[in-house]
C-alpha cells in the first residue's frame, strides 16, 4: 500500500488535517478502516464511478482503492541534529512514497505560531532545510565510503560517486535533491539511499473558514502557488477545522455544509486526489456479483503487473486479460452487452493498463 507522510511545523494544523482523515475512512463503508499506530491510519480513496459498476454488476459490496497516512510527529528546526524528535521523525518520513506538507495560512492570535509569526514561505523552507541538511549528512557519509573505490574503477562506486555529486552540490546549498536534473540510471542508483529531498511533495495550505472558497485567491496562499509552480509541485487548499466537522457528517449533510461555503468537494478529497497525481497512480477495477472492487496502479503498469496486485499467481500465471474501457461498459449497462457491442478486448502481457479499466485476468499457475 502506497504512503503519504503528513508534516509541518507545530501548531499549522498537521494533526488536525491527520485527524479528519482518518476519522473519515473511519466512516468507508465495507472497507475495514484501521488504525496501526496512533499516527497511522488507512483512508479510502474517492470514486464515484465505483457505484455505477456496482448498480451494473448487481452487488452490493463495494471495496475502494485505499491509501496510507502518516502523521510525522517531531520535526523543529535542528531536527537534521536530533533535536525535538528528530532521528524517529527522520526514520518514518523515509518510508513514505510522497510528502504532504501543511503549511499555516491563517491568522489567528489564539494559535501561537512557533516563530512567533504567519510566515508560510519561511516555514516551508525551515522544513526543507532541515531535510537538505539530513540528506547531506548521508550523502557525505555514503562518498566518503565510495570515493576511493570510484578511483580504483570499482563500477559501482564510481556511478554512484558520479549520481551523488551533483546532488550533494545542491544540497550544500539548501537545495532538495529533486531539484538537480539527473538521468533514470542516475536517479535509479540513488533510489536505495531513500533520501528524503529525492520524494514528491504536495503543499496542503490550512486557511481560515471564511477564505476557503476564494483560497487561492488569498495573499499568504498565493506565496506558497509560487514556491510551488517554481518547484513543479502541486498545491491544494484546505480547511482543517472545517475538515473536522465534516468528518463528523454523513455525505447529504456534509454536501450541503460545503454548498453552505460556497466549496465544491472536500478538501482531503482533493488532497488524495493531488497524492495520486503526484505519484502518477490510476486506478482499474474488477467487478462482479460478488464485488466490485478498485485497485491502484502506477500508470504506465503492463496487464500481468496490475493482476499481480491482486495476487503474485495472477502474475506469475497470466495468459491474457479482459478489458472493457469504464465508459464503454456504462454505455453498453452490461458486460454481455459490452461484449455484443464489441467493446471487451483481450489482452496480452505487453498491454499497458488504463484508468478506468475493467479487468479479468486469465491465469494458469
Amino acid at each position: 500500500m502506497l504512503r503519504a507522510g503528513i508534516v509541518g511545523l507545530p501548531n499549522v494544523g498537521k494533526s488536525s488535517l491527520f485527524n479528519a482523515l482518518t476519522r473519515a475512512g473511519a466512516q468507508a463503508a465495507n472497507y475495514p478502516f484501521c488504525t496501526i499506530e496512533p499516527n497511522v491510519g488507512i483512508v479510502t480513496v474517492p470514486d464515484d464511478r465505483l457505484g455505477a459498476l456496482a448498480g451494473i454488476s448487481r452487488t452490493q459490496t463495494i471495496i475502494p482503492t485505499a491509501f496510507e497516512f502518516v502523521d510525522i510527529a517531531g520535526l523543529v528546526r535542528g531536527a537534521s541534529k536530533g533535536e525535538g524528535l528528530g532521528n524517529q521523525f527522520l526514520a518514518h518520513i523515509r518510508e513514505v512514497d510522497a510528502i504532504v506538507h501543511v503549511v499555516r495560512c491563517f491568522e489567528d492570535d489564539n494559535v501561537t505560531h512557533v516563530d512567533g509569526s504567519v510566515d508560510p514561505v519561511r516555514d516551508l523552507q525551515t522544513i526543507g532545510l532541515e531535510l537538505a541538511l539530513a540528506d547531506l549528512g548521508t550523502v557525505e557519509k555514503v562518498l566518503d565510503r565510495h570515493r576511493k573505490q570510484a578511483k580504483s574503477g570499482q563500477k559501482e562506486s564510481v556511478a554512484l560517486v558520479e549520481a551523488l555529486e551533483p546532488v550533494r552540490e545542491a544540497l550544500d546549498a539548501g537545495r532538495w535533491a529533486r531539484t538537480v536534473s539527473l538521468g533514470d540510471e542516475s536517479r535509479q542508483t540513488l533510489r536505495q539511499l531513500s533520501l528524503l529531498t529525492m520524494k514528491p511533495v504536495i503543499y496542503a495550505c490550512n486557511v481560515a473558514e471564511e477564505h476557503l472558497a476564494n483560497a487561492m485567491d488569498h495573499p499568504l496562499v498565493q506565496r506558497v502557488a509560487e514556491v510551488a509552480r517554481e518547484e513543479g509541485a502541486d498545491l491544494v487548499p484546505v480547511s482543517a477545522a472545517i475538515e473536522a466537522e465534516l468528518s463528523q457528517l454523513d455525505p447529504a449533510e456534509a454536501a450541503e455544509y460545503l454548498a453552505s461555503l460556497g466549496v465544491t468537494g472536500s478538501g482531503l478529497d482533493k488532497l488524495i486526489q493531488a497524492t495520486y497525481r503526484t505519484l502518477d497512480l490510476i486506478t482499474y477495477f474488477t467487478a462482479g456479483e460478488k464485488e466490485v472492487r478498485a485497485w491502484t496502479i502506477r500508470r504506465g503498469t503492463v496487464a500481468p503487473g496490475a493482476a499481480g496486485v491482486i495476487h503474485s499467481d495472477f502474475e506469475r500465471g497470466f495468459i491474457r486479460a479482459e478489458v472493457i474501457g469504464y465508459d464503454d461498459l456504462v454505455r453498453a449497462g452490461s458486460e454481455s452487452a459490452a461484449k455484443d457491442a464489441g467493446v471487451m478486448r483481450l489482452e496480452g502481457k505487453a498491454y499497458e493498463v488504463r484508468d478506468g479499466d475493467v479487468m479479468h485476468f486469465r491465469f494458469n499457475v
